[in-house]
């Protein structure tokens, strides 16, 4: 007998576009598609990598980009950098504005800095119609803040959901989307675990940040599109359902989101 289909899933935070893929990506695509992984998004962390996310859409079937200026990269950020990103939110491969956001743990960028170049993009996706992903790394309530403030009505996902159950409630209830990855599978984070266990299955999507981020079985190696079937695994271990249930309705949330034909 033939085995069953792989659950399709999809990898909705994946920089692909990094030096880490450089000698392989063909081959890390092709795994990616042998698992099951029906669509890879590439978020940007400068205007560099937003052009390289274009590049990859164009080139691979399988991918789409997203564009933006990361929080530790959004030094000397002005209304040139903001035009040029608006020019490449045009392009028919970019489904999102990101990441973005505020990161208080690196202090590369002062804060204020980091201020500026949110709003504005947060700005950018509500008059172009895009999506957000958000990086929010120490940063909990001044990202909520900002999103409270600004009220994007085109969608917003927090990548690599890093909060506590209170922000995981509010963030919902604005009608946000939480991003899960390799983290999930590590052996302390129970806590992490309770929240994906608790949160809506229609406000959870599954990523997994590589290179960064490798689930607990890769931990040491580089992390790859491929391996987000050890989240969905992990995420339908703890909430106690089959993982055919999750790929679906992560995979249906994704394409809600950033309105993918799939």
């Amino acid at each position: 007998m033939a085995a069953p289909p792989l659950p399709r899933l999809v990898d909705t935070h994946c920089h692909l576009d990094f030096e880490q893929f450089d000698a392989d990506r063909d081959v890390v695509l092709q795994a990616a598609l042998a698992a099951g992984v029906a669509q890879v998004l590439v978020p940007a962390v400068n205007l560099a990598a937003s052009r390289r996310a274009i590049a990859l859409a164009q080139r691979y079937p399988a991918v789409r980009a997203a564009v933006g200026l990361h929080p530790t990269y959004v030094a000397g950020f002005d209304n040139e950098t903001l035009a040029e990103l608006r020019d490449l939110s045009h392009h028919p491969g970019v489904d999102a504005i990101g990441e973005i956001g505020i990161d208080l743990y690196w202090k590369q960028v002062p804060l204020n800095d980091q201020l500026s170049a949110f709003r504005a993009q947060l700005a950018l996706a509500q008059e172009r119609g895009l999506p957000i992903i958000i990086h929010d790394r120490e940063a909990h309530a001044e990202v909520m803040a900002e999103l409270t403030a600004a009220a994007p009505t085109t969608g917003v996902v927090l990548h690599a959901f890093s909060g506590d159950h209170a922000m995981a409630v509010a963030a919902v209830e604005a009608g946000y989307y939480l991003g899960v990855d390799g983290p999930l599978t590590y052996k302390p984070n129970a806590g992490l675990r309770a929240i994906f266990a608790a949160a809506p299955a229609e406000r959870i999507l599954i990523e997994t940040d590589a290179p960064y981020l490798p689930p607990q079985a890769r931990r040491g190696t580089r992390n790859e599109p491929a391996y987000v079937r050890f989240v969905a695994e992990k995420l339908a271990e703890v909430r106690g359902r089959p993982l055919a249930e999750i790929a679906a309705l992560t995979t249906a949330n994704a394409a809600r989101l950033f309105r993918w034909e799939l």
